[in-house]
């Protein structure tokens, strides 16, 4: 996997609030730029899709968990019913 690396980007993983914080320079007067309140805009629903999606992975994560020491204490009961005369 590549990591895309600028001067201008924010450093560590990813974060909600590293986004919210982000404060993207302003463009000097009678020159085109993004309007302050769009960018703002975009990276408050950045951060907060960020949010969900790494609150989704920690269910998914935590399921994956659940799943996977059920199928070990079924897996070991299994072999202990096998194995017992």
């Amino acid at each position: 996997m590549t990591v895309y690396r600028s001067h201008n980007a924010l450093r560590g993983q990813l974060t909600p609030d590293g986004i919210t914080e982000l404060a993207l320079p302003r463009t000097r007067l009678a020159r085109r730029g993004y309007q302050v309140d769009e960018v703002d805009a975009l990276l408050h629903r950045l951060a907060y899709e960020l949010g969900e999606r790494s609150r989704q992975l920690a269910e998914v994560r935590a399921e994956n968990r659940r799943i996977k020491n059920a199928l070990r204490s079924w897996q070991s009961a299994e072999t202990a019913r096998r194995l017992s005369p």
